[in-house]
């Protein structure tokens, strides 16, 4: 009948505009099953280059005071919960201080740990001036320590020629300021040797 060919024709057109990657012939195979399964082909959309999102120069930084501390907030008493809150970092990172644990396994976690709130004395240096001072380090940067004192006075302490102890439920742990002239960010990734003697 005429309506079944007009059905047929319209299926069949329907069918190459739905799919039109396919070949006459594969059509008229679909055509002869009882169910036929339409594709369905997206368009590929341009991929967007994202800008990468600059940060502040170095001149700018310092232009805007970003690391500054200002003087008024320049008091010991304001950092102690600092530390407080470093204290229970570094517990969790050791699983905790205990009497059993292998020093060598917490020195090589204390190296690569963060250290801002950690309270640290000078104990040797090549310029006797800096040997004695103790405090919590405010700020590390690769060369130097900010620290604030009990006097609530703040001292940059640089680290070339200088060592620091750090002490947490009895164990002290000595960090050779000169092995250790790295961002904290960059310590985090670096892999530490362990050598036989280490000197100012």
């Amino acid at each position: 009948p005429q309506g079944s060919e007009k059905a047929k024709t319209f299926v069949h057109a329907f069918l190459k505009r739905s799919m039109p990657k396919m070949k006459d012939e594969d059509i008229q195979d679909m055509l002869t099953r009882k169910a036929v399964v339409l594709e369905h082909y997206p368009k590929k959309k341009a991929k967007q280059k994202r800008k990468k999102t600059k940060g502040f120069t170095a001149k700018q930084r310092r232009e805007l005071r970003l690391f500054e501390i200002e003087p008024e907030q320049q008091r010991y008493a304001i950092f102690l919960p600092l530390h407080e809150l470093w204290k229970q970092y570094i517990r969790d990172l050791c699983h905790g201080l205990k009497p059993d644990a292998q020093p060598h396994m917490i020195q090589g976690k204390l190296l690569k740990a963060d250290l801002h709130g950690a309270i640290v004395t000078v104990t040797k240096s090549k310029c006797p001036s800096y040997v004695g001072i103790t405090g919590i380090i405010l700020q590390e940067f690769k060369h130097v320590f900010k620290i604030i004192t009990k006097e609530d006075k703040l001292k940059v302490v640089p680290k070339l020629n200088n060592v620091f102890s750090l002490e947490l439920d009895g164990f002290i742990s000595y960090i050779y300021g000169s092995k250790f002239l790295l961002r904290a960010s960059e310590r985090s990734a670096k892999k530490f040797k362990l050598k036989g003697t280490i000197d100012l």
